[in-house]
């Protein structure tokens, strides 16, 4: 496994290898396979509004191949939460599925990955334990919106 950390890419030999992830009605409503077996999580990362700082929407595709392994990252930048509709997201939303051509939504497994786009890390991230007795853990980010933790089989993940 491997992690981005300050622009360094290290390996780490205890992170989850595969990260099951079902589709749902939330955070996973578009998950699944390309008609070529790829995999694929289309997604909504952001930067929360903290202080002066308006935050960033994005909208970002993984295409992973069949192995699990991340193989294309597209992360588009929409805007501050505040300039932003939910009518603007769809439509992004929309157009980059039609791009995909056949989809079919289901379970992937994909290895845990961090990219870095606009200066910031995207991704699966894993998240070393923070003393002996803690866990491993893997966040979607920017935005820390999907927590996903042991068994990493299970596809569920904590908001």
């Amino acid at each position: 496994m491997h992690a981005l950390t300050d622009g360094v890419l290290t390996v780490i030999d205890d992170a989850p290898e595969l990260l099951a992830i079902e589709p749902d009605d939330h955070h996973a409503q578009h998950v699944g396979t390309l008609s070529d077996g790829r995999q694929f999580l289309l997604t909504t990362p952001f930067e929360p509004a903290i202080g002066t700082s308006p935050g960033c929407e994005y909208i970002a595709l993984y295409v992973f191949n069949e192995s699990g392994e991340l193989a294309e990252a597209k992360v588009g930048r929409i805007g501050p939460r505040s300039n932003t509709t939910d009518q603007t997201r769809q439509t992004l939303l929309s157009q980059w599925l039609l791009d995909l051509g056949g989809i079919t939504l289901e379970r992937i497994e994909v290895k845990p990955f961090a990219i870095e786009r606009f200066g910031i890390t995207f991704g699966l991230v894993p998240r070393e334990p923070e003393d002996e007795d803690g866990s491993w853990t893997v966040e979607a980010q920017p935005g820390n919106y999907m927590a996903f933790f042991e068994p990493w089989d299970s596809g569920e993940y904590d908001t």
